[in-house]
This record gives C-alpha cells, sequence and structure tokens, in this order.
C-alpha cells in the first residue's frame, strides 16, 4: 500500500514547486517579490460582464446544475464570434462545445481519444498539459521542435515514419505558451495538409488569439479549408476578457471529436455555472474595446519590459503575441539551468519568473517572464535585474 499509484508515477516532480516555495517564504519574511512568474491577467473582466453576472445570479432559476456543453446562447455566441474574427463558419449544436477552461478541455479530449500506448506529437518547451493530458490519458509523448517552421514540419514528417505506434494526434499552439512564437496561415496550410495525409487528429490551442502586438490578427486553423476533417481548436476567456478564475473556454472544429468531448464530459461535470455563462455570452456579444484596450495594455507592458531587460545587458527577443517574454539564460548563468537561475533571480533581484524546464527540457535554457504587473512594477523589476546584472558582471559565460 505504500507504493505510488500507477498515473502519479507518471507525473514528474512539480518544477514550479521549487520556485513557487522559495518566493513563499521571502514574501513570509516580508519581502516585496515582484511576481511575474503566473500568467494571471490582474485587470478586471468588462464592467458590462460583472454587471451581467450580478444581475443573472438575482434570477432563483439559475442555482441549479447547468448544461455540461454549454448554454445554446453561448455557444451560438461562440460561433459568432469565430464568423467575425475568422470568417469561419461552425454549427453551435455540432462543431461547439463550452469547456471548463481550454486546459480542461484539452485534457478532457485526451482523455477521450487516447489508447494506452498511443503515440502523440507535441511542441517541447509547450504548456504543461498539452503533453500531460495524454500522459496521464495512457499515452507516450514524442516531441518536435516548438517553432512554426520547417524544422518542425521536418521533425513530425520523420515521427510519422520512424515512430510505433504511428503518431494519432498533434498538439499546436500559437501564439505559443511559453515561447510567445507566431503562426501563419501557410504554416497552417501544412499542417492540415500533413494531418490529412497521415489521418492524424490536430489539437490547436488559441487561447492567446487577441493578444497579439503586430498589424496581422493570428489565424484561426479552423480557416484552412479541409481543417475540419482533422482539427479542433479551444479558445479561452481567461486572457480575452481577463476571465481566468470564471473558468469558460471552448472547443471548435470537427464534429467526431466535439462529441467525444461531449460524451466525456457529460459524465466528468454538469458545466459551468449557469451565470458565468450568461455572463460570458455577454462578453462575447458585447462591445470589444475591452479587447483592444488589454492588446495594447500588454504590448506598452511588453515595450517597458523588454527596453529595461535591455537596458540590463539581457538580450530578450521582443515578444509578437501573448502576454510572456521567452528569456534566454543570460550567458554567464546558463550553466545554472532555469531552476537555480530562476531561484537567484528571486533572492538577490526579488523577481519571480518561471523556469523554462517546466515546459518541457528544451526550455530548461530559458526563462518565461509574464506581462502581469503595471509599468511601475516592471520598471522596479527591470531596475533590481540591472543591478543584480551589474554585481555578477564578472561572472563569464
Amino acid at each position: 500500500m505504500t507504493e505510488e499509484f500507477h498515473k502519479i508515477r507518471r507525473l514528474p516532480p512539480y518544477v514550479f514547486a521549487e520556485v513557487n516555495k522559495a518566493k513563499a517564504a521571502a514574501r513570509t519574511a516580508g519581502e516585496d517579490i515582484v511576481d511575474l512568474g503566473m500568467g494571471n491577467p490582474d485587470s478586471p473582466p468588462p464592467q458590462h460582464v460583472i454587471d451581467k453576472l450580478a444581475e443573472t445570479l438575482r434570477n432563483p432559476r439559475v442555482h441549479g446544475y447547468s448544461v455540461s456543453r454549454g448554454i445554446p446562447g453561448l455557444r451560438k455566441a461562440q460561433a459568432a464570434y469565430y464568423k467575425r474574427r475568422f470568417g469561419v463558419k461552425l454549427d453551435p449544436e455540432t462543431e461547439i462545445i463550452a469547456t471548463l477552461g481550454s486546459k480542461e478541455g484539452l485534457a478532457n479530449l485526451a482523455s477521450a481519444i487516447t489508447s494506452p500506448g498511443d503515440t502523440i506529437l507535441v511542441p517541447n518547451p509547450s504548456y504543461p498539459i498539452h503533453q500531460f493530458g495524454f500522459i496521464i490519458a495512457g499515452a507516450s509523448v514524442r516531441s518536435v521542435p516548438a517553432s512554426p517552421d520547417d524544422a518542425m514540419l521536418e521533425a513530425l514528417y520523420r515521427a510519422v515514419r520512424h515512430s510505433v505506434p504511428k503518431p494519432t494526434a498533434l498538439i499546436i499552439n500559437f501564439p505559443s505558451n511559453p515561447t510567445a512564437y507566431l503562426a501563419s496561415k501557410e504554416f497552417y496550410r501544412e499542417i492540415v495538409k500533413f494531418a490529412r495525409r497521415e489521418n492524424i487528429w490536430v489539437l490547436s490551442d488559441l487561447a492567446y488569439s487577441e493578444l497579439y502586438f503586430g498589424d496581422e490578427p493570428p489565424p484561426s486553423i479552423l480557416s484552412i479549408e479541409g481543417a475540419k476533417d482533422i482539427a479542433v481548436e479551444f479558445t479561452s476567456m481567461s486572457k480575452t476578457y481577463s476571465m481566468a478564475g470564471w473558468r469558460i473556454g471552448f472547443a471548435a472544429g470537427n464534429p467526431r471529436l466535439i462529441q467525444a468531448l461531449t460524451r466525456i464530459k457529460s459524465y466528468l461535470d454538469y458545466g459551468a455555472f449557469t451565470p458565468v455563462q450568461v455572463a460570458a455570452t455577454a462578453a462575447l456579444n458585447g462591445p470589444q474595446d475591452y479587447v483592444e484596450n488589454m492588446r495594447l495594455l500588454y504590448k506598452d507592458r511588453r515595450d517597458v519590459l523588454i527596453r529595461g531587460l535591455h537596458a540590463a545587458g539581457w538580450n530578450v527577443p521582443t515578444p509578437e503575441g501573448s502576454m510572456f517574454a521567452w528569456a534566454p539564460i543570460p550567458p554567464q548563468f546558463a550553466h545554472m539551468g532555469s531552476v537555480e537561475f530562476s531561484k537567484l533571480l528571486l533572492k538577490e533581484a526579488k523577481v519571480a519568473v518561471a523556469p523554462g524546464l517546466g515546459f518541457g527540457e528544451h526550455g530548461d535554457g530559458f526563462v518565461r517572464i509574464g506581462l502581469v504587473e503595471n509599468n511601475q512594477r516592471l520598471r522596479q523589476a527591470t531596475r533590481s535585474i540591472k543591478n543584480f546584472m551589474n554585481q555578477h558582471s564578472a561572472l563569464k559565460p
């Protein structure tokens, strides 16, 4: 009875735990920590959404069990969003399901479509649920490069030739967490062509669809002809409308995958609280100036952070999307790895970041920095990092 349970044995120790423990200890000691480690929006949702939630709560009929796949109005609102944003027509009855956030949807679909021993293709580094949702379901994961370019495509072709058994599904995520990579329509065309030829399902995580900083909005894979034959896409209210704790997301696309997710969810949950679903409908159907304002807010924060890091001597690429900077560990600290470097940065600069190792072994040379504090706090963080870098300037890479 002392042996660890089988599924738990397949999960490695939580990489972020060491940094979180050190962060908690520092705060207990009264230290002022600028926490850029979590992707947790610090802005409130739109006021009209909060008002709709409060209004709906007063209805005595909304406090019972809800609908696992989402109330009809919410699914129709998501279909309308896809039409106006991506030019994609979706049937809200057969091609859309509401989920308790995109993370829950990904994990439940992994459970629904996976047989023990299946091989799944997952970018490395990537958001942990992309691989561990399938690992929990009993699959084996084969890593491919995370960049949306020829390197990933060539790795996919090799995987099909050399994996036993042949891969059954591929995860993609653009704009990416943690790397902030963006994908083009041309890249998605190649993915759809590959997946249709090899009969491989594609699960696209588009949770950061509205956080982009250039002129071209990120596309949806569902806008590619034939994508619905093999693809389902996950989106979320969490980042677009700062509703992370509300736990509302969606899966859209291939009807067979949507049906599989619908069936397994019907055994696992009763759906999100009805007032939350009603308020989410108001967010999708209402004025969208909030979305543009959030995009400008994160772009301004990005510029403050990157300028400050460059002034500190830390050469971090400027992200074109998401709410993160993917920062290569400065050369003089590269030998430490991401966990020890994150702990040192916390101890000496009082800045918390997420160690890249938590997103996969190929992330160990990086840390993820979230744009989740206001500009004043970001400037405080970069000043502290500059002092930290100066104190260690004598170190040779």
